[in-house]
């Protein structure tokens, strides 16, 4: 059945998140015509779900330590920080009405930590200002001829435009629009996309029926995680949740991608947790090794070491009942004690995802190169600028893959109108 392909006078962004939003708010603040699709029946899903336990929009750390977060594209990222950084973004918020302030971990927060009120008001004035909305629209590749093809309620919807910003997001949070079924289409097309990997993601350990049934959910708190990789010994001290599975929380997102790597690299990888942080594993022998006095080995361990029931009963885990009679032993345990992680969790219930379009493939300007295999099909239209988690980088939480989705969507935006206006002007 063929469908006839409308033709859209300016901008046609797809992806309704936060770096589609801010590529339509700059294409059309420079006066282009912007239509923005989305797959879902409102836009910014997931921006309302990032902010249901208080919205960290930035973070206040300084550059360039800010732009280290972003591990090996940290010279490609920080040049977009360049152009739209977090004070900036904060800056932004303000325009809405919306004042925000540091927290003690450096986080930046709305003053009301809502993430609702501020969407609402960016949706309200990119429509006031012209902005056309087409929700329920789910952007399906390209038609033999060259069309952006959209599944609708109403059947298939096809449209042509000069220029078009992608912003489709990663693989993580599917249920939200952002499913990564986008990745063959581009690969179809000549454009160089790396595998979609969770990132920011928990990790399975394979606990005991025991152990799992009865902690699963408890948190960890204070601990200070080692590891190993190619650099060398590493240390962090944060905090993190037993899981039915094995491990998460903000301490493990933090070496999510170095962990996720070397389980890619060896098949699993060993991380250490000191679990008393305040106690040296001397005095922690001396302790554990004074007479029981009728406790139950239990009792004693957690009388003697200050542990907690979850850390206690991690200790059981490693070393099972017969190897709490070495104090050496225990003491050891407690300063390092070793989780084998075996794979991280799936990438449709993590926090977001690594890889994505390869950056080399890209301009400055983030608008797709030619590509180089002289086979592949050149997308249609001609201009196509990628924005947000759908390019390969990835950030830490804290505010940090906020803010670079922002600052992506607003120079493949600027850059799209700039190409349009010129256009026009030819």
């Amino acid at each position: 059945m063929s469908v006839n392909a409308s033709t859209l006078p300016g901008l046609v962004v797809i992806g309704g998140g936060p770096a589609g939003l801010m590529a339509a708010q700059t294409a059309r603040a420079m006066g282009v015509e912007v239509d923005l699709f989305d797959a879902m029946g409102s836009v910014g899903r997931k921006f309302l779900i990032a902010g249901k336990g208080g919205l960290n929009l930035t973070h206040g750390e300084p550059r360039p330590a800010f732009d280290r977060r972003y591990g090996a594209r940290s010279e490609a990222v920080g040049a977009w920080l360049d152009q739209f950084d977090g004070e900036a973004l904060r800056e932004w918020a303000r325009g809405f009405g919306v004042e925000t302030y540091v927290g003690t971990s450096g986080r930046v927060f709305p003053m009301d930590r809502k993430a609702a009120p501020l969407l609402r008001g960016w949706v309200r004035r990119l429509r006031e200002n012209g902005v056309r909305f087409h929700v329920h629209h789910r952007w399906t590749g390209w038609s033999e001829d060259g069309a952006l093809r959209f599944a609708t309620p109403e059947g298939e919807s096809q449209v042509r435009a000069t220029a078009a910003v992608l912003a489709l997001g990663g693989g993580s949070w599917p249920e939200l629009g952002s499913d990564g079924a986008w990745a063959p289409w581009l690969s179809e097309r000549g454009i160089d996309v790396a595998p979609l990997q969770p990132s920011n993601c928990g990790f399975d350990i394979g606990w005991s029926q025991h152990f799992a049934s009865r902690h699963a959910g408890a948190p960890l708190k204070p601990v200070i995680a080692h590891w190993h990789d190619e650099a060398g010994e590493h240390s962090l001290q944060g905090e993190c949740v037993i899981t039915a599975t094995g491990i998460e929380g903000s301490l493990i997102y933090a070496l999510s991608a170095g962990l996720r790597d070397r389980i890619a690299a060896h098949g699993e990888t060993v991380l250490r947790l000191d679990l008393a942080p305040g106690r040296e594993r001397d005095r922690l022998q001396r302790d554990f090794a004074q007479p029981r006095r009728g406790r139950s080995v239990g009792e004693h361990l957690r009388r003697q070491t200050g542990l907690d029931g979850v850390k206690a009963a991690l200790v059981f885990e490693v070393l099972g009942k017969d190897g709490l009679n070495d104090p050496a032993v225990v003491a050891q345990t407690i300063k390092r004690l070793p989780l084998r992680l075996l794979r991280a969790r799936p990438i449709a219930e993590v926090i977001s995802s690594a890889g994505g379009v390869r950056l080399e493939t890209l301009d400055s300007q983030l608008r797709l190169l030619a590509p180089a295999d002289g086979e592949a099909r050149q997308p249609s239209p001609a201009a196509i600028f990628c924005a947000g988690e759908m390019l390969d980088w990835e950030a830490p939480t804290g505010g940090y893959l906020l803010t670079a989705c922002f600052a992506s969507g607003l120079i493949a935006g600027r850059a799209a109108a700039r190409h349009l206006l010129g256009a026009a002007g030819e």
